[in-house]
């Protein structure tokens, strides 16, 4: 696992995370910015959840904040966490309901796309979908079967969370709409995924498990659902005979060159 140039925020003795005057001016700033964009470009559960968070304008959220709205509409919560954690500690805690927030949030150099899960990524980003049943139980499902998987299969896993949950797209009767957390919470890959340069394709999981990506890039290819209740369904069914058709077909060419 890389080291991060970056430093989660510990909890002081009030319980709370004390931001900066720079760090709450960054995150309103990209708030702002992402709320302009993602009117006409976010799928409508995302919408809701933006909605039933009622996210601060002016500040950083505190984390009990956001838990106790997720609580109370899918019984999920958010754990802080370091600004990276491996593979292990990521599954256990999709398995337990939990989802992992680094608490820094990016330096202004790197506000239009930042490659480490930062608190906007994981808060604004990932949280309003976890407001949604259907997608809350997809992410359950996912996170026990990675915990029970060996490294090889969790690389293959790692795949399909990137197209589905990290950079996913679903078609709506008013067109295509985001619903991955790596796309909204990032302005520059928002507009990227919704405009007509890149691919976008049916999406197939053994297809998503086949497909390498980078993650220091603009996406070069989307995979498309037809709905929220087709995550859902896939829940439901053998994901690691999935796992095991991808490891055994091999991997796609790439999309873009390797540095």
């Amino acid at each position: 696992m890389k080291e991060s140039t970056y430093t989660a925020r510990e909890l002081g003795e009030n319980g709370f995370i004390e931001y900066t005057e720079q760090e709450n001016e960054t995150w309103a700033q990209l708030v702002d910015t992402q709320l302009q964009l993602l009117p006409e470009r976010a799928c409508q559960e995302y919408l809701d959840g933006i909605e039933q968070l009622a996210f601060p304008h002016d500040r950083v959220p505190q984390l009990d904040e956001i838990s106790k709205v997720l609580h109370k509409a899918t019984g999920w919560q958010v754990e802080r966490v370091p600004a990276l954690i491996n593979f292990d500690r990521f599954f256990e805690l999709l398995s337990e309901k939990k989802f992992p927030v680094a608490t820094f949030i990016r330096r202004p150099e790197d506000i239009g796309y930042l490659q480490e899960p930062d608190i906007f990524h994981e808060i604004f980003g990932h949280c309003p979908m976890l407001t949604n049943l259907e997608f809350a139980s997809f992410t359950h499902t996912y996170g026990k079967l990675g915990k029970s998987a060996t490294h090889e299969q969790r690389v293959f896993l790692a795949r399909l969370y990137w197209f589905t949950v990290e950079f996913g797209l679903i078609d709506t009767p008013d067109g295509f709409r985001v619903y991955g957390g790596g796309i909204l919470s990032s302005p520059k890959e928002t507009k990227w995924a919704t405009g007509i340069a890149p691919r976008k394709e049916r999406f197939d999981p053994v297809l998503a498990l086949r497909t390498p990506y980078r993650i220091d890039i603009l996406q070069p290819l989307y995979y498309v659902i037809g709905s929220m209740h087709e995550l859902h369904s896939l829940g439901g069914q053998d994901i690691m005979l999935m796992v095991a058709e991808a490891k055994q077909t091999g991997l796609l060419p790439p999309l873009f060159t390797r540095d």
